[in-house]
């Protein structure tokens, strides 16, 4: 949440035209009771970012029916319910991994999910929570999940602890069990498996796929977003060629100058446009470069407008 933003999807998208990207968590709350203008920034996207999911958070199976119905409208490709997020807000709200103490529960979800929309809905979610017993348990969820409909599910392969590990720990302390997921593809062969959680390079994620159907990757990639350029060809069999970091800021830069002249026609700033949202999804962009500090202090200098950060990106491209 947070990060993987409308922005940071599009400069993700320029990286990989295959590769599936997810949007931040959203809870039915955020989309179903704020006012029109910030519904409508929720859910904006550039047509380009397809294919694009929705991942929504909450427990109430009538209004994420309502929040995926929505997003459907809107064009979305998937509905990814939240039921893996360990932090304290999600917990007190009894959603996210709270919800893997309650199949039953997420089974209704899915079955209100799936009366509205005919687009794929998929479930994220841990091996388990607290202590669960990550066979016995996790087998109980997803037959409640297959039960429910669900088209595939992504499983991080760690438990989340409610009680004792703040979010931040619950992201790197719990052991990772791939072997867990694995087994899980075997007992359940005709569900499709996403495994996530600690995978830092293509080399890993293909090994992964010799075993489940997917990979995602989620903090690897915000750190390092040059793990997106080989997707296509390695896993897509793609042949074209990846940009390089001057064609990337050109297309990013080109992107910002539609965004700010839809502002001057709607003559109204969006919320999420300021700079330090527009530019930092670019700032690992020049990790392990010459000049890479004196460049990202740069960025983090620019101002607070649409117009400084485009300024701003176009400065950087001429020292390309």
């Amino acid at each position: 949440m947070g990060w993987t933003h409308r922005h940071a999807r599009y400069l993700f998208r320029i990286l990989s035209k295959k590769a599936m990207l997810y949007t931040e968590m959203i809870t039915t709350g955020a989309l179903l009771r704020s006012e029109q203008a910030y519904q409508q920034q929720l859910l904006a996207y550039h047509p380009a970012e397809h294919p694009i999911a929705m991942q929504l958070g909450g427990n109430h199976p009538e209004s994420l029916a309502e929040c995926a119905y929505i997003a459907q409208d809107q064009g979305y490709d998937e509905i990814n319910l939240n039921v893996g997020c360990p932090s304290h807000q999600v917990r007190s709200g009894q959603f996210g991994a709270a919800l893997m103490a309650r199949p039953a529960e997420v089974e209704a979800i899915l079955v209100k999910i799936r009366q509205r929309v005919s687009i794929p809905v998929t479930v994220k979610c841990r091996i388990g929570i607290d202590d669960q017993d990550i066979d016995q348990d996790l087998n109980r969820f997803v037959h409640a999940l297959t039960r429910g409909g669900v088209d595939a599910l992504i499983v991080h392969a760690r438990k989340a602890w409610l009680h004792g590990m703040n979010p931040k720990a619950n992201r790197t302390l719990p052991p990772l069990n791939y072997a867990r997921v694995y087994q899980l593809k075997q007992e359940f062969p005709k569900l499709e498996i996403v495994i996530n959680g600690g995978i830092t390079s293509i080399k890993a994620a293909q090994d992964h796929l010799h075993h489940v159907d997917g990979v995602m990757l989620g903090r690897s990639i915000w750190q390092n977003p040059w793990l997106l350029c080989p997707v296509d060809a390695v896993l897509f069999g793609q042949i074209d060629q990846a940009p390089d970091l001057k064609c990337c800021l050109q297309r990013y830069r080109d992107y910002v100058a539609d965004e700010l002249s839809t502002i001057q026609k709607i003559k109204t700033t969006p919320r999420d446009c300021n700079t330090t949202r527009i530019l930092q999804p670019t700032l690992r962009l020049f990790t392990g470069m010459s000049g890479a500090k004196r460049i990202r202090k740069h960025l983090c200098q620019s101002g607070q407008t649409p117009q400084q950060a485009l300024h701003t990106l176009t400065e950087i491209i001429s020292m390309l």
